[in-house]
């Protein structure tokens, strides 16, 4: 049975210390917009769910599928996001296009729509758009300066 209660002595001892701390370092570099990872994914499943949250699938039968397939595309970016941080923040400044596409769609998507749709698609366009600011802000100071 191993001794556990014996003290084992520092890390810093180790020789390859300098090359472990390097590559923690350079994981957890690009973690910088861990936290807004979640609220992304969490706002494209409320994207592409609304319509039927909201109940406008038969009077909005257009803006039903453009929400669907806009809020599946947030989705996978925030899976992006979080599988592979140091390629897919490039794409931030994506985010922010489709909450500015999702801002004027009712009105060029839509067949009139009401007030509830409306206010709908402009909140959740302009959570993309702080978002995506937020992730591309991030991205370009945790970036490698040359």
């Amino acid at each position: 049975m191993a001794n556990v209660s014996h003290p084992r002595g520092d890390i810093t001892s180790h020789p390859d210390t300098h090359e472990m701390r390097a590559r923690y370092d350079r994981v957890l570099g690009g973690r910088d917009v861990a936290l807004v990872d979640g609220p992304v994914f969490l706002l494209g499943l409320y994207c592409a769910v609304s319509p039927w949250i909201l109940h406008y699938t038969t009077s909005q039968p257009a803006l039903v599928t453009h929400n669907l397939i806009v809020g599946i595309a947030i989705g996978l970016l925030a899976l992006g996001f979080t599988a592979a941080p140091a390629r897919m923040y490039g794409l931030s400044g994506a985010m922010c296009a489709l909450g500015v596409w999702m801002i004027i769609s009712p009105w060029i998507v839509g067949d009139n729509p009401d007030a509830g749709v409306i206010w709908n698609n402009i909140i959740i366009g302009a959570l993309a758009v702080m978002l995506g600011a937020v992730c591309a802000a991030t991205a370009a100071r945790s970036a490698p300066r040359s």
